[in-house]
């Protein structure tokens, strides 16, 4: 059975709703983008207000896509009717860039596609991280995990570039640096969670040759070879985030600071990892509402600082 909140959405807006109820109009689509936006991610309205008000109701709809295509993947604990559910979103999408978008999210992002010229294939490549979630469980290698993670978290740093105009090859390397770095940053902040839901991100090769192995994630045990092995992953994690760090200067000023921000945050949560010596079973490492602060106003000041240097966490 799908959460209670997503339960909810599909009841208003899912692929049984009433074919026969009147189109709804861009500005509603906007403005239910907007909120439920803000009602699944409360840093977005931190970092919203930073941009251009003609900006931020196409963040909100690329949000909204991601969002709903997420949930659609995480929240049924049914592999099976989430595949179901993430081919209906496909056909939305499909309707949307064939002139026929009739979802909300899609109606506000028939816009936002439009008016930026966005592709189709990151959304694309989104769908297939999350049906690759449903079958797929263990990753053998780094390697296989990163190509994972090209279709999981590269498109929205693409999909971000695109509302910035911002479409040159090195812009593209860096995003793809931080986007990576981020979601691994995010499996090792949730490698307990993770387990819970059936799944481990950490590289199989790599476990063995730490002498962790399964019976270990059972029994949720911390011990040197865990600390080793998770160690390692974090200081991978970073060099992917520092080595992202320059496109926080190709970017358009309006953008450098939710860049900055979403680096710094990457970041954070990897020192948080830290301080807790990498025991993420005891609890999961978080970064708290005055820390998030500090991250801003660290990235506020270094946007008006010259030449840029490599930020901290």
């Amino acid at each position: 059975m799908p959460t209670a909140s997503l339960a909810t959405e599909l009841a208003h807006h899912g692929p049984s709703r009433d074919a026969a109820a009147a189109p709804i109009s861009p500005s509603q689509a906007r403005d239910y983008c907007r909120r439920f936006t803000r009602r699944n991610y409360e840093n977005f309205t931190v970092a919203s207000w930073l941009l251009p008000a003609p900006l931020r109701p196409h963040f909100h709809a690329v949000y909204a896509y991601c969002r709903w295509a997420d949930d659609l993947a995480d929240e049924t604990d049914s592999p099976a009717q989430s595949l179901e559910l993430l081919n209906w979103w496909e056909s939305e999408l499909r309707d949307c860039f064939a002139g026929t978008a009739r979802h909300p999210v899609f109606v506000a992002l028939a816009d936002t596609i439009s008016h930026f010229d966005l592709p189709i294939q990151p959304f694309l490549d989104l769908l297939s991280a999350f049906r690759q979630d449903q079958y797929r469980t263990r990753y053998e290698s780094l390697n296989e995990l990163l190509e994972y993670c090209r279709n999981s978290a590269n498109p929205v740093g693409r999909l971000v570039l695109g509302l910035a105009r911002c479409r040159d090859d090195l812009a593209l390397q860096y995003s793809d640096a931080i986007c990576t770095g981020l979601q691994l940053a995010n499996f090792w902040q949730d490698v307990a969670r993770d387990w819970d839901r059936g799944r481990i991100y950490l590289p199989q090769d790599c476990c063995r040759a730490a002498g962790y192995d399964e019976s270990m994630f059972t029994r949720r045990q911390f011990n040197p070879a865990f600390r080793r092995l998770l160690a390692h992953q974090v200081e991978y994690a970073e060099s992917l985030l520092r080595a992202g760090q320059p496109l926080v200067e190709l970017v358009p000023p309006a953008l450098k600071i939710d860049i900055s921000l979403f680096l710094r945050g990457g970041l954070a949560i990897l020192a948080a990892v830290r301080r807790q010596d990498y025991n993420v079973w005891r609890r999961r490492p978080t970064v708290g509402a005055w820390q998030k602060a500090r991250l801003f106003a660290a990235a506020w000041y270094e946007s008006r600082r010259r030449p840029a240097r490599m930020v901290s966490a």
